[in-house]
């Protein structure tokens, strides 16, 4: 089967946040997101009926568009030749909504790492060596439930918090699912002085790690 993928955007930039930070990365955004972040910053990824545009007109883009591209594996393959990155993540948007089993293998097999970062609300389909990123996004407008199973397939838990109860849904109603005992990572939202303040006390207090979106403070995407 010739799988195809719908590509809102693809840039190169540093990987900003949790393990990889740091990490030279090209960014591959699939468009569709049924999840309903009220704080999310790429509302225009959301809807899967976007309009269908051609594959170099999406990599032209400079601005953010409720368009993308229908690009299969080896589509994808051919435009990674024009990028020096070789850490690859597939992010959205929600990723999880298509089978990445065909993409994640053929980019494996070309020597790149893979990250995915997912909501965990959609099956994770992918080569087994892709690294993924959880951020579960709890009690959001779409409805969804995190897949619990996913928990147990994170390599890491990108947790976003706003306020300390955020805190306390994540030690009730994710960690005990977490079987694998991933790198708990916590993400001040809009890098909320009080929210950063929250982060800090818990993450030492439970020994977790803070992620600080440092491509911000670099003023990159």
């Amino acid at each position: 089967m010739n799988h195809t993928y719908p590509v809102n955007e693809v840039f190169e930039s540093i990987q900003g946040e949790a393990t990889f930070t740091g990490t030279p990365s090209v960014f591959i955004r699939l468009q569709g997101c049924p999840v309903g972040c009220h704080w999310c910053d790429t509302k225009h990824t959301w809807e899967t009926s976007a309009k269908v545009i051609p594959i170099v007109s999406m990599l032209k883009k400079v601005q953010d568009e409720e368009s993308a591209a229908t690009m299969s594996v080896a589509d994808i393959l051919d435009m990674l030749k024009s990028f020096h990155a070789q850490h690859i993540v597939l992010t959205g948007g929600e990723p999880c909504l298509y089978d990445l089993i065909p993409l994640t293998n053929a980019l494996i097999d070309k020597g790149y790492s893979v990250q995915i970062e997912t909501s965990g609300t959609s099956d994770i389909k992918c080569n087994p060596q892709t690294f993924i990123t959880v951020s579960p996004k709890l009690d959001m407008a779409g409805g969804l439930e995190v897949l619990h199973g996913n928990y147990l397939l994170a390599d890491e838990i990108k947790y976003p918090v706003g306020k300390l109860a955020d805190v306390e849904k994540l030690k009730e109603r994710v960690l005990p699912y977490a079987g694998k005992n991933p790198s708990v990572w916590l993400q001040p939202l809009s890098q909320n002085q009080k929210s950063t303040n929250i982060c800090i006390e818990q993450a030492t207090l439970n020994g977790w790690k803070i992620s600080i979106q440092t491509h911000k403070f670099l003023g990159v995407r």
